[in-house]
């Protein structure tokens, strides 16, 4: 251990640390029946959350949409989708927000918008209109064929041939969400306007979604392959490096005009969604400076098939501690990836492996997201063929587990019909598996996964080097994870076994002794024990502390 080196004494912002909880408002509750949950059951809801102890609330996209991709096709920035509610309903949740001590952070989509957005509508009349560069449009080449190999996330070509404009249009997703060209100034001050219209009600910050889509290259090159292995390739686009079709060198600049527009706002949290091969270096000029965004994550964990102590030690290593480094943050679970437990756990492990998880992300050093539902360490969820709502989960069917057994509702009451969430039929079933995870039935339960995270969550607001402190890697033996966290004159010793075996290590005599602050179930008092038992942990301090 090393005493810490920062000799700055400002305050840190509010964000930095923070652990902000994602709320999918299709899935979290439903107020009026019709088996969408809204605005208006995600104000019923916030207690709940702020019982947590979390610092805030990411809303997902509730905007005026077709719902082709659940909300992140936008057919208006600046509105609320009569699915979830009003304006009106929205004022009332920052609101309800601000007084229970909460942040609220809403996403915004750069990218691309909806085929029905009134932008995309007049674009696509014809090469003249004053709309007619908002969106990607291309010639196609001499023999009919798109402009370029592009292919999209969802699968097939990244390019729509359109009839009226007698060009393709750029889709890096579904086919109905065209891509912006932010290249045109018009169409970045256009969505300045729309940051301006949600800072103007109150919002705390912005979730960036697929950032690095945001700009592309104009010379329409094709990507090289990628020369992944047939066996590993679920979908064209994991054949190709995506050089050309994102990561566009000018996004950095697009986002030092929306730092600027923030600035008159205060203490605005930005958090930019990186997907790709190259995240740490996209991360890294995301966030560089004062001028840019708070921090940024990529997908470390949320598509990792297995999680072992190599892999957090790898994605730890990204950052330093130095100021230059940026800033992180970490989720293991979200409405994009399957529940991190089902993937990482055996099923008889799941409930220890729930317990372990949350005591990791919370150690870690950086921002925590929290997904609705992982605070209750609910399972994927189990959802038909027959039931499928999302075009990747049944395009790729059976050989995925799918984005909808994430999006499952939230189990609020054990006992209710459909678990609490609705008096109507759901959007998607409610597992049957999940009744007994119910919040009402953990809130009485002392040694349940909801007691468990809500006491964690205290215990690290209470100490410092957990939020903000420095992280040193100790050397372990390979199935060990072990790191310091700093911050003055305070450390913290974080441990854990992330297998389903019991593992031996203890720290090193010459680091002293040291008592646990917090652990999983049976490691969470006295002495560090030499023996791990299977997916456990503990958060230690020096004896003298």
């Amino acid at each position: 251990m090393t005493p810490s080196s920062a000799a700055d004494n400002a305050p840190s912002p509010w964000w930095r640390g923070a652990v902000i909880y994602q709320v999918y408002p299709r899935s979290f509750r439903d107020s009026n029946g019709d088996g969408v949950g809204d605005l208006p059951g995600l104000l019923d809801g916030l207690e709940h959350i702020a019982a947590l102890g979390v610092d805030g609330v990411w809303l997902s996209p509730f905007f005026p949409s077709p719902m082709d991709d659940f909300g992140y096709d936008v057919a208006e920035y600046c509105g609320v989708d009569p699915l979830f509610g009003t304006l009106e309903d929205f004022d009332r949740v920052v609101a309800r927000a601000h007084e229970l001590g909460l942040k609220l952070i809403i996403d915004q989509v750069y990218s691309h918008t909806s085929d029905r957005h009134e932008w995309f509508k007049q674009s696509r009349r014809d090469r003249n209109n004053p709309k007619a560069d908002w969106y990607v449009w291309a010639d196609p080449k001499p023999d009919g064929s798109p402009p370029s190999n592009w292919q999209s996330v969802f699968g097939g070509p990244a390019w729509q041939w359109d009839g009226p404009r007698k060009q393709y249009y750029l889709h890096n997703f579904l086919t109905s969400q065209p891509d912006l060209n932010l290249h045109n100034k018009e169409v970045q001050d256009a969505l300045l306007d729309a940051a301006r219209f949600w800072l103007d009600r109150g919002v705390d910050g912005f979730r960036l979604d697929a950032l690095n889509f945001a700009m592309h290259d104009p010379g329409l090159r094709d990507n090289p392959p990628s020369d992944l292995d047939i066996a590993m390739v679920t979908r064209p686009f994991d054949m190709q490096l995506h050089i050309h079709n994102q990561s566009h060198p000018d996004i950095p600049l697009f986002l030092e005009r929306l730092s600027g527009v923030m600035a008159a706002y205060g203490t605005i949290f930005t958090v930019a969604e990186v997907v790709g091969d190259r995240p740490r270096e996209e991360m890294r000029a995301f966030t560089q400076g004062h001028r840019r965004l708070s921090t940024a994550y990529g997908f470390d964990f949320l598509y990792a098939e297995e999680l072992t102590a190599e892999t957090v030690r790898q994605a730890l290593r990204q950052w330093g501690n130095a100021p230059e480094d940026g800033w992180p943050s970490w989720a293991f679970s979200n409405h994009d990836a399957p529940r991190a437990v089902t993937r990482w756990a055996a099923p008889e492990d799941r409930e220890k492996a729930a317990r372990c998880l949350m005591l990791l992300l919370l150690g870690m050093r950086g921002n925590v997201f929290l997904y609705e539902g992982e605070e209750l360490g609910l399972p994927q969820g189990r959802v038909a063929f027959e039931d499928l709502q999302d075009p990747e989960a049944i395009a790729n069917w059976p050989h995925t587990l799918g984005r909808d057994g994430a999006r499952t509702p939230i189990p609020w009451q054990a006992a209710m019909p459909q678990g609490g969430f609705t008096t109507g039929i759901p959007w998607l079933p409610v597992d049957p598996a999940h009744l007994p995870l119910a919040i009402d039935h953990q809130a009485e339960d002392p040694q349940s996964m909801l007691r468990f995270t809500r006491a964690l969550l205290d215990r690290r607001k209470h100490h410092p080097a957990l939020v903000t402190g420095e992280l040193e890697l100790l050397d372990t033996p390979e199935d060990i994870l072990a790191f310091f966290r700093q911050e003055g004159p305070e450390t913290i010793l974080c441990v854990y076994n992330l297998t389903p075996e019991k593992q031996r290590w203890r720290p090193d005599t010459a680091f002293g002794k040291f008592r646990r602050l917090a652990g999983t179930a049976d490691t969470a008092e006295g002495p560090p024990p030499e023996d791990l038992p299977p997916w456990s942990g503990y958060w230690a301090l020096p004896e003298e502390a």
